[in-house]
């Protein structure tokens, strides 16, 4: 069983190395990709990596969720793993809400800009 330091040092880099992959992600993607979709699929993976949620009732520690559910869907049954799938399916939900804002917002005005700059151009 792990002690206080060592659990704590197993989330540093479970969530150090998956920030670290999230901003490869971006990086890659945003060489192909339009800013919109690119924040999406960034969004959606940094909810299904970083969420966390409880291994199971009783444990004052906690787990990235997509990994307790993907166990208790695989040794057990859809039943046990409904309370690690409801805060992934939320944090899924805001991913998809803050990508509609960004792209209503902050994305709108970038693609307009582009407009008028590339309209005084010719």
């Amino acid at each position: 069983m792990l002690d206080d330091n060592s659990y704590l040092l197993a989330i540093y880099v479970y969530v150090g190395a998956a920030s670290v992959m999230l901003l490869y992600l971006a990086w890659w993607l945003s060489r192909h990709w339009r800013a919109g979709w690119v924040s999406l699929v960034v969004l959606l993976a940094a909810a299904l990596l970083l969420t966390p949620a409880y291994p199971k009732a009783g444990v004052s520690t906690m787990a990235p969720a997509l990994i307790v559910a993907m166990f208790q869907i695989a040794t057990q049954d859809i039943e046990a793993a409904k309370h690690a799938l409801r805060p992934l399916v939320f944090m899924s939900g805001m991913a998809m809400v803050i990508t509609l804002l960004l792209n209503m917002t902050v994305f709108r005005w970038s693609r307009a800009r582009k407009a008028r700059v590339q309209s005084r151009e010719t």
